[in-house]
Formats: C-alpha cells, structure tokens, sequence
C-alpha cells in the first residue's frame, strides 16, 4: 500500500497547518484599561502571521459575567464590552483573511451563563416553555440541618458538588463546572436548535473558519442522571465523567451539529471542528470523515500524565515511557483510517510545558524550550501553539494564594482549608500541585517587552487584570527573543517554515 492510499492523507487546509491560540484577555491591550482586547490582537497579526501560522484560534470574547474568564456565556451574539464591540470583531476577522490566514473560535455549547436570558426563563417557574433547556431536579432530601441535599453524587469539575440549589423554585440545577455555569440539556430539540442558530449560525454568517468545540465529550449525559459508582473511595462526590461523558446520543448530536454548519455556509468554504473530547476511548469515531462529526479532537492523556484521574493537583510519579506512549496514543488511532488528531502541549488550561515536563531552571529553559519545540513540530496532525509557548514562557514561582485568579483554584483552595485546614498536609500538597499545573501558569499577561511595569501588554501606568510572570525581567519577551537569533522564539519560527 502505498501513502497515496491512506485516507487520512487526503489534503485539508486544517490537516496541514499551524493554529496559533489567543487568550484575549492577557494577549494585547489596546486602550489602557488594563485589559487585552480585539483591537489589540488586530494589532499584532503581522506578529503571528510571520511566525509562520496558518490560523488564530480566539478563545472566548462573547458577553460574560466573567466567573470562568469568559466560559460562562450571557450572549453569544455579543462581544464583551471590556474585548471590544462586534465591529471591533469583524474587523479581526477580516484583518485575519486579508493576511491569509483562518479565524477560529471557542464554541462553548455544554453550558451557559446563568446571566442568560434562557436560563433567566428557566429558572422563573416549573412551567417555563424553557424549562427543561436545563436540568432540574429536586432534592434528594434534606439533611440534619434542614439543608437540600443534591440529586446524586456527580462532583464538579472545579470541585464540590455539581448541583447549585435555586430558592426560586426549591430545585437543583446542573453545573459540570462553576456555580454559574449551568448545563445545556441537549435532550431538547428546541434549546439545540437555538444553541445552534445563536452560538455557531450568526459567527459563520460573519465569517469565521472553524471552532474549537468546548467540552465536546458531555452534551449527552447518562439517562435520568444516575448516581455514580463510588470510585474514588475518598469520597462521597464522584468524578462527573461516568455519567456525562460520551453519553449515548453524543456521537448523533455531534452530526447535527456538522449538517447545521455545512448547510449555513453558503460560500463553499470548508468549516473546521476540533472537539474537546478529553480522553480518547472514542477518537476514531469522533474524527472519522465518513461519519461527519467534527475534523479533530484534543485528548488530555499525554498532558494529564503525571496526575491523580481524582483530583487533577495530585502529583503522581511519572516516566518518560509513559509520556511517550501517552504521547503516542493521540495520533496512533488514526493509522489505515479516515480520522485526523492534533498535536498540542500547551493551552489555556495547562501549565507552561517547559516547567511542567522538562527544566525551566535558566542554564536548561531554552535549550528545554527547543527540544519540546522540536518534539511537536515532528508529530503528525494539526499542529496548535499557545500564546507565549514561542518564546519559551515558564510558570510563575511562588506566588501566594491571594495571587491566584483560576476559579477552580479558588474553589478547591477553600475545600480543602474547609476540610484539613490551612496548614495540613494536603494543602501543602495542593500548593505543591498548583505550582506545576495551575490554569493561571498560561494566562498571565503577554511579555512583548522588556520595560517595567507591564512589558509592553498594557501602558506603564495601568494595573493588568492579571500580574505579569516576573521572568520577562529575565530575558523571555518577544522584544528580546526577536533579536536573539539563538532564542526560543526563532527557533520556533525555523521549526515551523521546516515543518511546512
């Protein structure tokens, strides 16, 4: 058999390039206010368009109370004021195309804000037209105290309990995540189609390219929403996964979903998906061409190694056996089929690589930023580069709670002081855990300078929305990476134009 009769090999614009990830809020700064902003990426895309991208993959800039840096949705129709205004958006769009390059964006469709207008209808009364676009359910019982006890045993993802208790109608609602982060109940035709038309219909009439497809594994959750098998015996909170992860109507949701874009798109352009599956039993369904779901998926396997499956800042030994053949898992499936995979080791929601799997000390950092470099500009698939990973950025050092912005670290930062206490063991473990894999490693300000206060992110008079990682002092920002042609940076731009 020769390559040519592989299916996988079959060219696709998104088989073959380089998608470069924007956290807007810590990208650019445009305006002073503290904030990075829309105009602020537009003013960078000669920047990313030289380091030899293909496409920008803009996480979420819609309307938002904030709870989860934009994950929690108001409006999908709207841009965040503090991001700019919808114009702001086209604008960025169109710059993009112009440099030929493709936008994507997040698409976040398992939850909404509970600031949306469809869960503000929900929530006012049992006989809402759109009160099952959620899920909701009374309590259990009631404990000792009186206090409502939650349907099941499904913990959240950021920790405690998934179910939040609403006094305005003595129910539990669903939240795989935080508080204010409720579930979308996929079950109903309706909530779907407006998911649907309002989330993914008016952003490809305006002309975006793909979309990063949020927590793709969960929209089908286990029927009647069962209690969970006990299988972390620590706990009386099971982790969600059993229960809402790879349900029994996924796999068709996920091809509606795909007839819905191909049948929007009326200019011929191919819309790209890559799925947020998380663990990987069902990969080669996901991405096979011949079922039409979406084009590819992130699997979690090769940058979870080395952590507890119960609670994520549980550091477990780990060697470089098992990263290699976790590694190895995320593109091996795809061999003699029709499917696609991804190639990442960095995103908003992990901690910089250099620090985490290899030696940010400053006699290793940039040789270690190298040989990572190296290693996923030699994988197959689609190859995503979070911002700052170019330049060799490392996590911060030691930095207090108070410093911390990640809800999730937040959340379970006030559990476990609830539970043992400030000084036990297992916060000294937490803080351990946070040091390497906290989500706020990837999201402090971008360094483009070297200038104090704020590194050429926002003015030097302004006070960021979030601290700047203190090893821009040291030489990792753009400015000085630029004229350092032994740097991480050019490095990373050499790796690329080979790569192509």
């Amino acid at each position: 058999m020769t390559i040519s009769d592989h299916p996988e090999t079959e060219p696709k614009w998104w088989k073959e390039a380089t998608i470069y990830q924007i956290y807007p809020a810590s990208f650019k700064d445009s305006n002073n206010d503290g904030w990075g902003d829309l105009k602020g990426i537009t003013s960078k895309l000669q920047y990313i368009k030289d380091l030899g991208v293909d496409a920008i993959w803009v996480c979420p800039f819609y309307d938002s109370p904030q709870q989860d840096m934009g994950y929690d949705i108001s409006n999908y129709e709207k841009v965040w004021p503090t991001y700019g205004t919808n114009e702001d958006c086209f604008e960025l769009i169109d710059k993009t195309h112009k440099l030929g390059m493709k936008f994507i964006t997040d698409l976040v469709i398992n939850h909404c804000s509970t600031e949306h207008e469809w869960f503000k209808e929900s929530r006012s009364s049992k006989t809402n037209p759109k009160r099952d676009w959620f899920f909701w359910r009374p309590p259990k019982g009631y404990d000792a105290e009186g206090k409502p006890i939650p349907p099941n045993n499904w913990k959240s993802f950021f920790g405690g309990s998934a179910w939040t208790f609403d006094e305005t109608t003595n129910e539990f609602y669903l939240r795989l995540f935080a508080s204010r982060q409720v579930d979308l109940n996929w079950e109903n035709e309706d909530c779907r189609r407006a998911i649907f038309e309002s989330a993914v219909g008016f952003w490809l009439d305006h002309g975006v390219d793909g979309f990063r497809i949020d927590t793709a594994g969960l929209y089908s959750k286990r029927p009647g929403l069962p209690d969970s098998p006990i299988f972390d015996k620590t706990s009386k909170l099971q982790h969600p996964n059993w229960g809402s992860h790879n349900g029994p109507r996924i796999h068709e949701y996920h091809q509606e979903l795909h007839r819905f874009m191909k049948n929007r798109v009326k200019d011929g352009r191919e819309i790209m998906t890559v799925g947020e599956v998380a663990h990987g039993s069902d990969n080669a369904l996901y991405t096979s061409a011949a079922r039409y779901e979406v084009s590819e998926v992130f699997s979690f396997t090769h940058v979870e190694v080395g952590t507890s499956p119960f609670f994520r800042y549980n550091i477990v030994p780990f060697t470089l056996k098992q990263w290699k053949e976790a590694i190895a898992s995320n593109f091996l499936f795809i061999n003699g089929t029709d499917s696609w995979a991804t190639t990442y080791i960095e995103n908003h929601d992990q901690a910089r690589s250099i620090t985490r799997f290899a030696d940010d000390s400053p006699k290793y950092r940039k040789i270690s930023g190298k040989l990572l470099t190296l290693l996923e500009c030699s994988l197959t698939g689609t190859l995503y580069v979070y911002q700052g990973q170019e330049i060799g950025q490392i996590n911060f050092k030691e930095w207090p709670i108070e410093k911390y912005e990640d809800v999730d670290v937040k959340n379970n930062y006030e559990i476990i002081k609830k539970s043992f206490g400030k000084n036990s063991k297992e916060m000294k473990d937490f803080f351990k855990g946070i040091a390497l894999l906290s989500r706020d490693h990837s999201r402090t300000p971008m360094p483009w300078t070297k200038d104090k206060p704020n590194a050429g992110f926002t003015g030097p008079d302004v006070k960021p929305w979030f601290l700047l990682n203190e090893s821009f002092e040291q030489g990792i920002n753009v400015e000085q990476e630029s004229r350092d042609d032994d740097s991480v940076l050019n490095f990373w731009k050499r790796a690329l134009q080979a790569r192509k």
